[in-house]
């Protein structure tokens, strides 16, 4: 795919004049990457995720497979190919990557999802990506659905072998407590499949999440994080995030920190993603 390509396949947009801040600029010896989901940032899918991850200075993008409408379309190495470009040209990276689309066609009952989370892998190893994030809400709810459940960890015992092997992680994002999510987990018996722990989805379930984070970090069954509010700026909402931070230091968490929703209501993504990023850069330093 050429530059002419790349270009279109960015949705039209002229190529804003990038920049490198340094005050947001990812260094050697920090061990977090923040990023974005492409979803967060308005480009579910979209090449264009990684202009605008470094129009709001982002390290990278957590980045979606695609949808049922596209077949997947980063499985096709062409579209990767682009992808890469992009990061080249604009220095931003991949922190992830998720399969949205099992909210809506589940991986309990669906079968087209074992190639979709199978051949995930391969393209997670191609873009140098170590988590992939399998998403199991709304139609792919799995809380109060022991059958569903069961129906997901034999797929985890087929598709875990694999992912062991070319090193990678299926992150497992739910409704789920805990303690469920270690029931799949232990039922699996795979270090290839663990917690993706989303501190909003947690809280507004009622659960504790400082003690959870603590509790799963010292097992080592988080895998990634989602730094998420609903309707308010990381910070300035319900969940405490400088007690995240203190429970990510003593668990040892290493890794990629992503930030998801955090849009008050008739505020703009780009200038509400410009503050977010700012707050967790100021956390995490």
């Amino acid at each position: 795919m050429n530059r002419r390509n790349i270009i279109k396949g960015i949705g039209g947009g002229m190529m804003a004049s990038f920049f490198h801040n340094e005050l947001f600029a990812a260094t050697a010896d920090s061990p977090f990457r923040i990023g974005a989901c492409d979803w967060s940032i308005n480009n579910t899918g979209n090449l264009g995720a990684m202009e605008m991850a470094k129009r709001i200075g982002l390290d990278g993008v957590q980045v979606s497979l695609g949808s049922a409408e596209n077949n997947m379309h980063l499985r096709q190495k062409e579209v990767q190919q682009a992808y890469k470009a992009l990061a080249d040209i604009f220095k931003v990276g991949f922190t992830g990557l998720g399969i949205g689309e099992l909210n809506n066609i589940p991986y309990k009952s669906d079968d087209r999802t074992d190639e979709w989370v199978s051949d995930s892998i391969d393209v997670a190893k191609a873009l140098g990506i170590k988590v992939i994030l399998l998403a199991f809400f709304y139609n792919g709810d799995l809380k109060n659905d022991p059958k569903g459940q069961e129906v997901v960890i034999k797929k985890f015992r087929q598709v875990a072998p694999k992912a062991e092997r070319l090193g990678i992680t299926l992150g497992i994002e739910s409704w789920l407590s805990a303690e469920e999510h270690m029931h799949i987990i232990d039922a699996v018996g795979s270090k290839a499949v663990k917690c993706y722990y989303d501190v909003a989805n947690s809280n507004h379930m009622g659960y504790d999440i400082y003690k959870e984070i603590r509790w799963l970090g010292k097992q080592n069954q988080i895998c990634e994080f989602h730094f998420k509010e609903n309707g308010s700026l990381l910070g300035k909402g319900k969940v405490d995030f400088a007690e995240v931070r203190r429970c990510i230091d003593e668990i040892g968490y290493k890794g990629n920190i992503q930030i998801e929703g955090a849009v008050p209501e008739g505020k703009s993504m780009f200038e509400s993603y410009l503050q977010n990023n700012e707050f967790v850069r100021g956390l995490m330093k």
